[in-house]
């Protein structure tokens, strides 16, 4: 399966308010592993960005003038989500921008395109709920150097995420537990994602198997014969 970490930046916050894209950011993993097959798109959103938005991503309306329309690349971002899990964070946002630009010009819904969409933020909360699960929080606590982000970027960010995500989904207890949690009192469950390692298969010896063969003979006594490692697989009824 081929994910794409997507990231825009768009003029203001609502979608349906007027607000359009003015930058799309995409990384491609496959097998969790970056390939450099990535995309990056400034785009004319033919509106000016808001002050606070600019404050934001620091691209200024006059920068973006020349830039081509969402119209220009529609197709070529298509065809390279087509398919693919689509892993964003605060998805909800992005893929309103994504589908208000297809609306606009008669296309269908972004999502109708790829296979999923995966949003990084409902994941982080769901891990580390009562706590900070921004960007930057993440690239902090999992340890992603974001020292070159001093204004967002969706490439840029787009790169961090899947750092993140790829952090988010490996289940190592380094990445999962916060210092200040090192102390906390419960127990901890981590996920871990046993294809990074190769296991290797360890035969019992002759003593091994001797008293495994014994205890098998006393659960046979104790339930009557009725031991379920004894039974012959029930084929399934066709």
């Amino acid at each position: 399966m081929r994910q794409i970490v997507l990231d825009t930046e768009t003029t203001g916050l609502s979608a349906e308010g007027g607000d359009r894209i003015i930058e799309i950011g995409c990384v491609e993993l496959v097998a969790r592993k970056l390939t450099g097959n990535n995309k990056h798109w400034y785009l004319n959103p033919e509106r000016d960005s808001h002050e606070d938005a600019l404050k934001v991503h620091g691209i200024s309306n006059e920068f973006l003038r020349d830039k081509p329309k969402f119209a220009a690349i529609v197709d070529e971002l298509i065809e390279y989500c087509a398919g693919a899990e689509i892993i964003i964070h605060n998805a909800a946002f992005d893929i309103g921008f994504l589908n208000k630009e297809l609306e606009l010009l008669g296309r269908a819904a972004f999502t109708g395109h790829v296979h999923k969409v995966t949003d990084t933020l409902a994941m982080a909360k769901e891990m580390y709920p009562g706590k900070r699960n921004s960007l930057d929080a993440l690239c902090d606590r999992l340890g992603v150097d974001n020292s070159s982000r001093t204004l967002h970027g969706a490439l840029l960010d787009a790169e961090l995420l899947a750092d993140v995500y790829i952090n988010l989904t490996r289940g190592q207890d380094a990445l999962l537990i916060d210092e200040s949690d090192a102390h906390a009192v419960g127990a901890i469950v981590t996920r871990v994602d046993l294809r990074q390692f190769t296991l290797p298969v360890l035969l019992a010896n002759d003593q091994e198997a001797a008293a495994h063969e014994d205890l098998l003979k006393q659960l046979d006594k104790a339930s009557g014969g009725k031991t379920v490692w004894r039974q012959l697989p029930i084929s399934p009824v066709a």
